[in-house]
């Protein structure tokens, strides 16, 4: 999928998908209906991970991919601090 731009009908789904969009927001159902298998959205101050089980999403705590960071609390973090001091200083920090 490297240098795709953009999804087609015969494609296979991404391992993860990750929203931040905040203006506005693709439904879980729309992600079903590709079935993504990992779901990250990032939305008021909390990172949401959603798994994919029996063709419907789940709220996890940690990412099958990751599975020993705890991604919640660091990109939550991440994303608060670059307001603070700005999104290359966090970037680096992180």
């Amino acid at each position: 999928m490297i240098g795709c731009r953009k999804l087609e009908l015969d494609d296979p789904p991404p391992d993860l998908v990750i929203e931040t969009d905040v203006t506005s927001k693709t439904t879980l159902g729309a992600y079903e209906a590709i079935a993504v298998p990992e779901l990250w959205i990032y939305d008021s101050k909390k990172l949401r991970i959603y798994l994919l089980r029996d063709g419907h999403y789940i709220e996890s705590d940690h990412s099958p991919n990751f599975p020993n960071i705890p991604l919640t609390q660091i990109i939550a973090a991440t994303v608060e601090r670059a307001w603070q001091v700005g999104t290359v200083q966090a970037l680096k920090e992180f």
